[in-house]
């Protein structure tokens, strides 16, 4: 069997050996990240913070695990997925034009790209997981690159301040909406709650039903909670287009003090931003639980200082480890990254019907710490699946895939 030839000027998938380690190595913690950020959501059955999905009681240990997760993890992993999503097209974009395919073709490959991961959120959801982030990538994917992929680079670093201003007011007005409130006596207003469907994805159990509440909360993921209309995703993206086209993490050896700052400022802002919350939800402070949910833009936009933040911390970690023999922990994180969407949805695979009510619901039975505990297992389970793949020399299934129906499509339109 012969490989299908490539006409000329269509870039195929980069070979493996001349990827900067940084992106993989991002994308491998990311991926962990992911996974303990989504599988407290399965702790159903119990009552749960405003803006959250931590049960509001625990012993130490579980507050412990539901303190660091609320200050570093929560609302700080997406916009750090988003950048290194932004920063993918980008790549894919300007590897296709160097090597000669016209600005326009280009344009398209990016744009079957991005309409397939909406079909494979779309399938994602409604086989296993409500709050999947595939689908609102590729919408955020399909609007930015149309507008944004062959505009200057001051264009987009304006819009993305335009983003994070209107987020910074926003949360300037509703932290005082909330200190309002708390002067006044006043308690949170009915329906500010999210949907109960919501959390009947993991709490149902009917097959059936599940998967139909799955597919009312996706379009609500896909366009709101991570969505365009979230700012935070499009602004992420529009610094990942930026950050490419600088090659921060592909050279970052020329962007140290860019990435040690950003670095430095972005993880403190994140973190002393999410304190406040993680205080409040395990007792420390009192007499914020009827207003926590007016400081979620505060939440949003010191996430997305944060996740830019983490960015930068593996840009470094990749400069000092790009001059050095990868080691086997380095590659096993790498070889994650490199099959980033297969992991993603491998952690689907190994948590909804273990955990759900619709499938053995072991989340019922677990805690905070626990749960936490089971995210990490997942995670290092994606690893050593990675890893085979990685010494075989394999691609991940569901990347392979994706690759294939967007170059196959590329090859077909340009011959």
């Amino acid at each position: 069997m012969t490989a299908e030839k490539e006409p000329r000027g269509v870039a195929g998938p980069l070979d493996q050996r001349r990827r900067a380690p940084a992106p993989d190595l991002a994308r491998g913690v990311m991926l962990l990240l992911i996974s303990l950020a989504n599988t407290p959501f399965y702790l159903y059955g119990r009552a749960t913070s405003q803006g959250s999905s931590h049960p509001v009681d625990g012993t130490l240990s579980e507050r412990i695990v539901q303190f660091v997760m609320i200050t570093g993890v929560d609302l700080r992993v997406y916009p750090m997925f988003a950048f290194l999503f932004g920063y993918g097209l980008m790549m894919v974009y300007r590897r296709q034009t160097e090597r000669g395919l016209p600005e326009r073709d280009a344009w398209r490959l990016l744009q079957r790209r991005n309409l397939w991961l909406l079909v494979f959120g779309a399938v994602h959801a409604l086989l296993l997981w409500g709050g999947d982030i595939l689908g609102a990538y590729g919408l955020c994917g399909l609007l930015l690159v149309a507008v944004f992929i062959r505009r200057a680079n001051k264009t987009l670093l304006w819009w993305a301040a335009g983003g994070a201003v209107a987020l910074a007011i926003l949360a300037a007005l509703t932290t005082l909406g909330a200190l309002e409130a708390l002067a006044e006596g006043e308690s949170s207003p009915a329906g500010v709650s999210p949907p109960d469907f919501i959390y009947r994805t993991a709490s149902e159990e009917s097959t059936l039903t599940a998967a139909g509440l799955r597919m009312m909360m996706w379009p609500l993921q896909t366009i709101l909670v991570q969505g365009p209309a979230s700012i935070v995703v499009p602004v992420a993206i529009l610094l990942g287009f930026w950050g490419a086209r600088r090659r921060l993490l592909e050279r970052p050896g020329e962007h140290l003090r860019l990435l040690r700052a950003t670095a430095a400022l972005g993880i403190c802002i994140g973190w002393a931003g999410g304190l406040p919350h993680a205080l409040a939800h395990v007792g420390v402070i009192d007499g914020l639980a009827d207003v926590m949910w007016l400081f979620g833009a505060t939440q949003m936009v010191t996430g997305l200082a944060g996740g830019l933040g983490y960015v930068a911390l593996f840009g470094l970690i990749g400069h000092r480890l790009a001059s050095r023999q990868p080691g086997p922990v380095q590659r096993s994180i790498s070889a994650v990254g490199k099959r980033s969407l297969t992991c993603y949805l491998a952690q689907s695979v190994l948590c909804a019907p273990v955990l759900a009510a619709w499938g053995s619901g072991l989340g019922a039975q677990l805690n905070s710490t626990t749960m936490a505990l089971y995210a990490i297992g997942v995670w290092l389970a994606t690893v050593v699946f990675a890893t085979v793949l990685e010494r075989h020399h394999r691609p991940g299934p569901a990347d392979a895939l994706l690759r294939r129906l967007t170059y196959r499509s590329a090859v077909r339109s340009s011959s």
